[in-house]
């Protein structure tokens, strides 16, 4: 890394300035809880959500029709990723990854006290709050997880470690939080939510007093004042767009489709400003160049993930002998497999990363995109009606070994190979690419209405599998790029 490389870590340090291993440690703790807490209350609210807004006003809920009800979610879910590239920039620019961890996460304790109040306004200004408060403080929260243990592990060993709090949370969140909704109301499991959000918010706190709040490439003046408009602006239509959702003027779907094609378009856009001009010179351009080849290629492996619970929850329910011991699992439990194969294969990652201690390779992408589209392909030759459970573990536990790769180590490459000052972008950048998978599998799912199921799985799988075979072909020239000009920091 060059020295203006080494000076803005070094100011974006942030926290643990020492080398001592036990002030880093307890630092990391305190990042690993924030994320926690915020992952719990992300899935809390996901598990919930659409339930409320369907249900009938005399039973608490929203009274929205289905259709509705999942697009206000598509909408929210769309704002959180776009919102994670101006957080990004927030963070590297003019807050700092600490302070902007701790406003984004103040954001969405927030947003969720607000989901609390039983009012419909207080419903959108709530998501608002949540979905900007997520793209401010994942970014800022995964640059300060790879500054606290620098020195202990290597980068891809540290996200695999951080990748188990998005697991644990993905397992019991939706446990508690739905429980407390079912049993006490909606808006009770908005506020259990939230108070879990401002316990990781206090952690983390106390837990990284003392670190300075510099951000690592300090915007000018005029930049600042420039931004501020833009941002304004945008908040301003968008909380005009939710109030006249809140009063019927406008409907969830009219919504959803722009922020769909924003959602696709974002990274497009977002990748041709970089690399237009002089922005990205030299080794920076090079490495950009690869870690978008491999992040293009990672929405591929999102697309399949997006529709575990679309595709295949509905296949659970309908086309599975879910009776055990003379009793009928439910098929939202069939749900749990995954996190609970990451959470397996997370602490097996970061011991394998930790040995080997040298940059990944793109053909690991590669072997990613297989196991995913290998999954599909599974689900095709399972057939149709009452088939053993055992063909959703499999399909499980072959996107789990993909999602070891994409995840903790896609998020490790973009912090790796983000040129000075822009750490938070690039890690908003990898939100972005996740988000084009995840909306294109939830449009690729409208097809399951003119396709059999069987030859949707092995269309879907096949072209997965195809893209992974590609990847590998062209691997080298990936890994020089990401490469060139010496190793990435």
């Amino acid at each position: 890394m060059s020295t203006a490389g080494v000076t803005a870590e070094r100011d974006a340090g942030a926290i643990a300035a020492t080398g001592d291993r036990g002030p880093r440690d307890r630092q990391f703790a305190a990042v690993f809880a924030l994320d926690l807490w915020e992952r719990f209350s992300f899935f809390g609210l996901a598990t919930i959500l659409v339930l409320y807004l369907v249900a009938p006003v005399a039973e608490g809920g929203a009274g929205l029709p289905a259709v509705d009800a999942t697009a206000v979610f598509g909408a929210y879910m769309s704002l959180g990723f776009l919102a994670g590239l101006p957080g990004g920039w927030l963070t590297d620019r003019l807050l700092g990854p600490r302070r902007a961890a701790i406003a984004g996460g103040a954001l969405v304790a927030a947003g969720h006290l607000t989901l609390a109040v039983p009012a419909t306004a207080a419903t959108y200004l709530g998501l608002l709050c949540v979905a900007g408060g997520t793209g401010l403080v994942k970014p800022a929260t995964a640059a300060l997880a790879a500054l606290t243990r620098r020195g202990r592990a290597n980068t891809q060993a540290t996200f695999s470690l951080f990748y188990l709090a998005i697991q644990v949370s993905a397992l019991l969140a939706p446990l508690v939080v739905g429980t407390v909704a079912e049993r006490v109301g909606w808006h009770a499991g908005f506020a259990v939510a939230g108070a879990g959000m401002v316990i990781g918010l206090v952690w983390f706190a106390v837990g990284t007093r003392g670190g300075t709040a510099r951000p690592p490439g300090p915007s000018a003046p005029a930049d600042r004042r420039r931004s501020a408009r833009y941002g304004a602006g945008t908040v301003a239509v968008v909380v005009t767009v939710a109030l006249l959702a809140a009063n019927g003027l406008v409907t969830a779907q009219q919504v959803l489709v722009p922020l769909g094609l924003a959602t696709l378009a974002a990274p497009v856009t977002f990748v041709a400003y970089l690399l237009r001009g002089e922005r990205l010179i030299g080794p920076d351009r090079g490495r950009t160049t690869g870690l978008v080849v491999l992040l293009a290629a990672s929405s591929c492996f999102w697309m399949i993930f997006a529709q575990d619970a679309s595709v295949l929850g509905v296949f659970a329910r309908d086309d599975v002998d879910r009776e055990v011991a003379g009793r009928l699992l439910p098929a939202a439990w069939f749900q749990a497999l995954h996190p609970l194969f990451v959470l397996l294969l997370a602490p097996l990652s970061a011991w394998w990363w930790g040995r080997r201690n040298r940059p990944p390779r793109a053909s690991g992408f590669a072997v990613a995109l297989a196991l995913a589209g290998g999954s599909f392909v599974l689900m095709a030759a399972a057939g149709r009606g009452a088939v053993s459970p055992w063909w959703l573990v499999g399909a499980y536990l072959l996107q789990a070994g993909g999602e070891i790769v994409v995840g903790p180590v896609g998020l490790a490459l973009a912090v790796q190979l983000a040129p000075p000052g822009r750490r938070g972008q690039f890690l908003g950048l990898y939100g972005l690419f996740a988000a084009f998978g995840v909306v294109l599998g939830n449009q690729l799912y409208r097809l399951t209405d003119v396709l059999p199921l069987p030859l949707y799985f092995l269309s879907c799988g096949a072209a997965v599998m195809a893209v992974g075979v590609l990847l590998a072909a062209v691997s080298p020239w990936v890994d020089r790029l990401i490469r060139v000009g010496g190793a990435a920091a």
